[in-house]
C-alpha cells in the first residue's frame, strides 16, 4: 500500500531528521565562546537559564546575527554574507542554504511560537524562533511534519528589545520538559545589527512557508537556496520591520528543488513570487502604516520572496517566475 503525503513526512521524520537542539549545541557553545569578539553579553537568569544578548544592551554586528540565523535553522543550514556586483545598489547579500529545508525553515526557524505572560502588571508578548519550538510549542504544523525533538537542552531565539522575563522562562521550561538551567535564550532586537541580519536570513524559510500555505506537498521539497539583500537597520521597530521584510518581498530571490511532476512545479513558481500579492507595489512600513499596524490585515501571500526558481529534478526543467524591485528596495532602505 502506498503512502500519503503526510504518511511520507512523518516517515521522514522518524526514520531521516536529526535532533535540532543536539544540532545547534556546538553553535551555542561558540557564540559563547566567542562573546567577547562578537561584542554581545552572557549572562544567567534568575532561574539559572544562559542568556545571550546580541543587541539589547550588547552592541552585537553582522558577525553575531549570522551565527544567530544558524542556530534558527536548528544547526541544518549555511549563512554567508557575500557580495554582488559592487556597482549595484545595495551589493551585499545573505545568502541560506539547507539539504533539509522542511525540518530546518519550518521545523525551527519560523516564528511560530506565540508567547504572553505577564511581566509587573504588564503583558510581555513575543514570538519565539529556533529549535526550541520543536519541543515545547503547540503549533499544529509540527502534527503535519510528523517531527517533535528530544534533547537534554533546548534553545530559543527572540526578537525582543529585553531579555526575557522570569515567567516566560518558567513557561518555556514546562512547555520543554526542561529545567530553566537547560535553556538558553538568545535575543536581539529587529533595529540592531544582529537582529537584521538574522530576520533577512529568513529568505528560504519565507518561501517554505508560503510553499506550505499553498499546499505544494512538503514531502516533495528536496533542497532549497535562498539569497536577499542585506538591509541597513533602522532605529524603529516599524522602520526596521519594514526594511527587513523589503530585503525579501522585493529582492529575495529563492531556487527550490522538488521531486513530483514538472506540471506541479511550475504551478509553484509561478505562485510563489510576493508579485501575485494583492498589497504588492509599496514599501512595507507604508503597507503597514495603512492597516493602522493590523499585522492580520495584510494579505499573507506578500510574504515570499521577489523571484522564484522552481526546478523539477525528475524532468530537469526549471521555471522562474517574479522579478527584483530595485526602485522599492533604494526607497525602503534610503529612506
Amino acid at each position: 500500500m502506498s503512502m500519503t503525503k503526510e504518511e511520507t513526512v512523518a516517515a521522514r521524520a522518524q526514520t531521516e531528521w536529526p535532533s535540532v537542539n543536539e544540532e545547534v549545541v556546538p553553535l551555542v557553545e561558540g557564540l559563547i565562546r566567542d562573546a567577547r569578539a562578537l561584542r554581545v553579553e552572557v549572562s544567567r537568569g534568575s532561574l539559572g537559564e544562559t542568556r545571550i544578548d546580541c543587541g539589547v544592551r550588547a552592541v552585537g554586528g553582522l558577525e553575531a546575527g549570522r551565527r544567530i540565523a544558524e542556530i534558527c535553522l536548528g544547526g541544518l543550514g549555511r549563512v554567508g554574507l557575500e557580495t554582488t556586483d559592487p556597482e549595484k545598489a545595495w551589493p551585499f547579500m545573505v545568502t541560506v542554504h539547507t539539504s533539509q529545508p522542511v525540518l530546518a525553515c519550518l521545523g525551527s526557524q519560523y516564528a511560530g511560537w506565540s508567547l504572553t505572560v505577564e511581566d509587573k502588571g504588564k503583558k510581555y508578548h513575543v514570538l519565539g524562533s529556533g529549535p526550541a519550538r520543536a519541543m515545547g510549542s503547540s503549533e499544529k504544523l509540527f502534527e503535519e511534519l510528523g517531527y517533535r525533538d528530544e534533547a537534554d537542552s533546548a534553545c530559543l531565539v527572540l526578537e525582543a528589545d529585553r531579555a526575557p522575563p522570569e515567567a516566560l522562562v518558567e513557561h518555556v521550561a514546562e512547555a520543554c520538559k526542561l529545567p530553566a538551567d537547560r535553556l538558553t535564550f538568545v535575543y536581539a532586537p529587529t533595529s540592531s545589527l544582529a537582529g537584521t541580519t538574522q530576520i533577512a536570513a529568513r529568505c528560504l524559510e519565507v518561501a517554505l512557508h508560503k510553499t506550505h500555505e499553498l499546499h505544494f506537498p512538503l514531502a516533495d521539497i528536496v533542497d532549497g537556496i535562498a539569497t536577499a539583500p542585506l538591509p541597513p537597520p533602522a532605529p524603529g521597530f516599524a522602520a526596521a520591520m519594514g526594511r527587513t521584510n523589503d530585503a525579501i518581498i522585493y529582492g529575495g530571490r529563492v531556487q527550490l528543488y522538488v521531486s513530483g511532476s514538472a506540471k506541479a512545479a511550475k504551478g509553484l513558481a509561478e505562485q510563489l513570487p510576493s508579485l501575485r500579492s494583492k498589497d504588492y507595489g509599496r514599501p512595507f512600513a507604508d503597507i503597514f502604516a495603512a492597516v493602522k499596524g493590523d499585522f492580520y490585515a495584510i494579505d499573507r501571500m506578500l510574504f515570499s520572496p521577489a523571484m522564484v526558481t522552481v526546478t523539477a529534478l525528475e524532468s530537469g526543467e526549471s521555471f522562474e517566475a517574479g522579478h527584483i524591485d530595485t526602485a522599492i528596495l533604494s526607497r525602503s532602505f534610503s529612506s
